[in-house]
């Protein structure tokens, strides 16, 4: 277990995560609870790379929990997900 919030994320951690889940920057943004509209992250125009660099300056930007296993990635919400990996 990984409590990324303490630790945080690096830029290539998070692209190799976002490889895994098969989804961009955007797709695991969290919004509700976090700076994300005040650092403008949910504009359009901005880019992947702009929101991966707020992500590694809030980790709390990244969606929760994000579970990996062998078998692969997911964000666990609902939980249920976990099941596809297991």
């Amino acid at each position: 277990m990984v409590e990324y919030l303490k630790a945080g994320w690096t830029k290539p951690q998070l692209k190799e995560l976002l490889s895994k889940l098969g989804l961009t920057a955007r797709d695991v943004m969290r919004i509700r609870g976090t700076p994300a509209e005040e650092l403008k992250l949910t504009d359009r125009n901005t880019s992947d790379e702009e929101i991966l660099d707020a992500m590694v300056g809030h980790p709390i930007l990244v969606e929760r929990p994000i579970v990996l296993t062998p078998k692969g990635a997911v964000i666990a919400r609902p939980p249920e997900k976990i099941e596809a990996i297991l």
